[in-house]
């Protein structure tokens, strides 16, 4: 994988609002995002070479250890949106990286997720370290995105502020 030819940060999904997704409150339900954001997670893993084949083949798949959704602006039915997908960090079984949905009209930012995934071995449904090939590719993807600012909600904690 040639640094020259990937993204900073990666664009690899893209979908629009739909109908369904709408709730009581006018806008797009709290768990669309969560799907959207599984969405590009996927693209992301397919980008990878964490594929379909790659899971039956090797029998080792990703599990999400941890994700954080921040919830910044509402999204309403047929709003096209992208996800933009940076990684963070990378190590022989993990990896951190942080999604941005950006409104495609609007351009701003409604929502960002963070997300801890590591390598299994499907046999032992233990983590495992990644195959040379997914590894080569994590550390491409982390070189060109070496110059990336850290998002701004990166490691952002919960609770309620207190004045």
């Amino acid at each position: 994988m040639d640094i020259a030819t990937i993204d900073a940060p990666l664009r690899l999904h893209r979908t629009t609002i739909k109908p369904e997704w709408i709730d009581y409150n006018g806008h797009m339900n709290v768990a669309y995002y969560v799907l959207i954001f599984d969405q590009a997670t996927d693209a992301l893993f397919d980008y990878l070479g964490l594929t379909e084949d790659y899971r039956r083949d090797n029998n080792a798949s990703t599990f999400a250890l941890e994700a954080h959704v921040n919830y910044l602006r509402e999204l309403h039915e047929c709003d096209a949106v992208r996800v933009d997908t940076q990684l963070l960090d990378f190590n022989h079984r993990h990896m951190h990286f942080f999604q941005t949905m950006i409104h495609e009209g609007e351009g701003h930012v409604a929502a960002t997720s963070e997300w801890i995934n590591t390598h299994v071995d499907m046999g032992t449904r233990r983590s495992a370290d990644f195959f040379p090939p997914v590894e080569a590719r994590l550390a491409a993807i982390m070189k060109a995105h070496a110059h990336l600012d850290p998002p701004p909600n990166k490691g952002r904690v919960i609770g309620i502020k207190r004045r």
